[in-house]
């Protein structure tokens, strides 16, 4: 398994996490690593150091509940409940990746089978940029 495929997968819970808790729409922005991981999001606020604990315990409680990772396929018609804003306009199938009951989102990328593979993960620095969005990098470990 890939570094790339933890580091997504680790993308995902990290990305649900904001919307759930921190009330960030969505990632704008996401660059994989195989070292680090780099996601934007439209929160235009500094995290304190509370903040960015409690993301990274969020995001490792997911990762120690062993979610199985799975994908299916829907038509674009049955796919009201998603934000498609990443899906070409064109795309008639939509590709849904489920992290267990806590998340499910359209992805065509790589994804571990469990989220136990994916390690611990760890925030390396985050910032809020000139143009409102807060930057957040991370690893896994």
């Amino acid at each position: 398994m890939s570094n790339i495929a933890r580091m997504h997968t680790a993308e995902h819970l990290l990305s649900a996490v904001m919307r759930k808790h921190f009330h960030a729409s969505r990632n704008l922005e996401l660059h994989l690593g195989e070292k680090k991981t780099k996601c934007d999001y439209p929160l235009p606020r500094a995290l304190s150091n509370e903040d960015i604990r409690r993301i990274e315990q969020l995001v490792n409680d997911e990762i120690t509940k062993d979610h199985p990772v799975f994908f299916f396929f829907i038509k674009r018609d049955e796919a009201a409940a998603y934000d498609l804003w990443k899906v070409p306009q064109e795309s008639d199938e939509i590709r849904i990746v489920k992290i267990g009951d806590f998340d499910a989102q359209p992805c065509s990328g790589k994804h571990v089978s469990h989220t136990s593979e994916i390690g611990v993960f760890r925030i390396t620095s985050c910032d809020l940029r000139d143009n409102g969005r807060l930057r957040i990098r991370f690893k896994t470990l």
